[in-house]
């Protein structure tokens, strides 16, 4: 797992990123960082638009693995493209932690693909997700 520095997503200037999952355990610096590497401002889960990208928050609590699935699916709908979607969730051993085999599984099953993970600032890991048309 690669280290993202500043919690970096690899975002380019000027996309849309619509999050999904905010609550308010999330880190507010990553959130910052998202919209400091577009240069705008993120929208929620209620954006009725195309998004170029997503962030996905998602804790043990929020869900099992199907709930999962149908969340990559809905974010990925509202996706422009071949937009990514970053799964943040709360670092293994810790409140709320979910193993990467679930989050790999619901790619998966949502016909997606994990492509990489990294630690995502102090409390939360990334697994990125595209779409398998890539």
């Amino acid at each position: 797992m690669t280290t993202r520095a500043g919690g970096a997503f690899g975002f380019a200037s000027g996309l849309i990123i619509q999050e999904f999952g905010y609550d308010d355990d999330v880190d507010q610096a990553l959130r910052q960082a998202a919209e400091t590497e577009t240069g705008t401002g993120l929208v929620d889960e209620d954006y009725e638009d195309v998004a170029d990208s997503a962030i996905v928050w998602w804790r043990d609590d929020d869900g099992d693995v199907d709930d999962l699935t149908d969340l990559l699916v809905d974010a990925q709908s509202n996706l422009d493209g071949d937009g990514v979607i970053w799964v943040l969730t709360p670092k293994a051993r810790t409140t709320g932690a979910v193993p990467t085999g679930d989050v790999e599984e619901a790619a998966r099953t949502a016909g997606m693909h994990a492509t990489s993970a990294a630690a995502m600032g102090e409390r939360w890991s990334g697994i990125r997700v595209s779409s398998r048309r890539r």
